[in-house]
């Protein structure tokens, strides 16, 4: 508006411009209430929003609420608490777009990480930063946290659902770029962090085991990796092939 105001201005109304200028900026803004219904500061982006779920929004949420889970762990609050939290957390995760139809939410539950077309720029930045939120609250939830340095395997927020089954494959890249398999079998579940294929198990206590590229086996006692150990993963340097990690506890 200000924009389209010092295009008049230039057009033979300056004073008319200085006089009313406020008053116009003012009056549109409050017409459309800009920033409370689309997120953004002051700013529309091509309705986005309009009719609905502002999913952006509902993972930022997400992530807030599994912020404040892990704060109350931290602060050893009272299982009830925690508990709660959980169940506040996995009752935000339902209204992310895969858990609903594309009726209920008013827009394509699973769409490409940005609306933007291949001649143009970033027309959704919405949907990228969605997938920011979603790539940590995940990772928090498979326990995958990274302290001084130290990976760790603690995932206090899993569901047992989340265990598999039935066997599957995983198919994932290799730090050389290759495509790779493994062979989860029921119980297991896997995924990958940078890009070492990680197997996870329920047991009676808590261990990781590293494969390494030479057929070597590294065993840790608990869930926390070296600073060496880690450091070989940050650095993707091809040490490890698969790590296999045993956890004690998750959701029902």
């Amino acid at each position: 508006v200000a924009a389209e105001l010092a295009k008049i201005a230039k057009h033979g109304y300056a004073e008319e411009r200085l006089d009313e200028s406020d008053g116009i900026q003012h009056l549109f803004s409050e017409l459309f209430d800009c920033a409370n219904f689309t997120g953004r500061s002051g700013g529309m982006y091509a309705y986005e929003g309009l009719g609905s779920i502002y999913w952006h929004m509902v993972s930022k949420l997400l992530l807030a609420v599994m912020e404040t889970v892990k704060r109350a762990e931290a602060a050893g609050a009272s299982a009830s608490v925690v508990e709660a939290l959980k169940a506040a957390y996995y009752d935000v995760r339902e209204g992310i777009g895969f858990n609903k139809t594309p009726e209920v939410y008013g827009a394509f539950p699973t769409d490409p990480y940005s609306h933007t077309p291949g001649f143009a720029g970033a027309r959704q930045p919405g949907m990228t930063g969605q997938v920011k939120e979603e790539v940590l609250t995940r990772l928090l939830e498979l326990g995958v946290e990274v302290t001084d340095a130290c990976v760790s395997f603690t995932p206090t927020v899993l569901r047992k659902s989340e265990f598999l089954e039935s066997a599957e494959t995983l198919r994932y890249f290799d730090v050389t770029g290759a495509s790779q398999e493994v062979e989860l079998q029921v119980g297991e579940l896997g995924f990958t962090y940078c890009q070492v294929p990680v197997v996870m198990d329920m047991a009676e206590s808590a261990s990781i085991t590293l494969h390494t590229s030479d057929g070597a086996i590294e065993s840790v006692p608990g869930s926390v990796l070296s600073a060496d150990q880690s450091e070989a993963l940050f650095k993707k340097d091809g040490r490890y092939m698969r790590i296999d990690v045993h956890v004690e506890r998750v959701m029902d």
